[in-house]
């Protein structure tokens, strides 16, 4: 009778011993799947956390170039103002260019009619060369070629010409009726004050007189101090004193 009741309660223990070795199976297989999907979450968290991250950085990123943009727009618009601002102005500019260009060139024609009466009127040196540089200005202002301010320029640098003649001294030859005889002669320009001649044999001397507007004969006595002007106009002589007629002064 002991016998069969040690067998059942050996038999009674080894079925609990079965049951809760289940029974801790189930348990570590269910621990093992929640561990599994724990892990799971983490990395789905984890990854959401990365993208978040991202984004976040992304938007960042892109804020700042939204407020570069903001920064280089208004930069811009302000460039924009002040060249409408220069194109207004350079219109304006174009407009007044066209009146002037309309009001020049009559002044430039009255000039050019001014130069040649007052050559007219000068005293009588260089004729040729005076003369043929007011017919190229003449000549220059029917030509479609050259500009207005080219034009103008040339206007001015004839009038400069004249203007350094009454400051300088001069020596040249030409043919000058003498006597009733066309010959050879020296001129000697002394600015505007004087225009004095001899003949190329030192024979014959003479000066303009501004109000018979021709030229007088000069004693034999001047004729060496001329000669010296003239050597002294080309450079022939270094500056010295002259004793030469001179017209009084008006």
């Amino acid at each position: 009778m002991k016998c069969v009741n040690h067998l059942l309660l050996a038999g009674m223990v080894a079925v609990a011993a079965n049951a809760q070795a289940n029974d801790l199976d189930k348990v570590i297989d269910s621990s093992s799947a929640i561990n599994q999907s724990a892990l799971q979450s983490q990395n789905k968290i984890n990854s959401i956390a990365d993208d978040m991250q991202s984004r976040l950085q992304k938007f960042r990123t892109l804020n700042k170039e939204i407020d570069g943009l903001v920064v280089y727009n208004s930069q811009l618009d302000k460039q924009i103002k002040n060249q409408l601002e220069e194109m207004a102005a350079i219109n304006a500019s174009m407009d007044q260019v066209s009146v002037i260009e309309r009001q020049i060139t009559p002044l430039m024609m009255r000039m050019i009619t001014g130069l040649e009466q007052f050559v007219a009127l000068d005293v009588p040196f260089l004729k040729n060369e005076r003369a043929e540089r007011i017919a190229k200005l003449q000549a220059m202002m029917d030509r479609a070629d050259v500009s207005s301010s080219e034009k103008f320029r040339r206007v001015l640098e004839a009038y400069q010409v004249e203007v350094e003649y009454g400051r300088t001294i001069e020596a040249y030859s030409t043919l000058l009726t003498v006597d009733g005889q066309e010959r050879e002669v020296d001129m000697l320009r002394i600015g505007r004050l004087e225009l004095l001649y001899v003949t190329k044999d030192g024979s014959k001397a003479g000066s303009w007189n501004k109000e018979s507007k021709s030229f007088n004969a000069l004693p034999d006595t001047n004729i060496s101090q001329i000669n010296k002007g003239i050597r002294i106009a080309r450079k022939q002589l270094a500056p010295d004193m002259l004793t030469l007629p001179i017209q009084a002064a008006e």
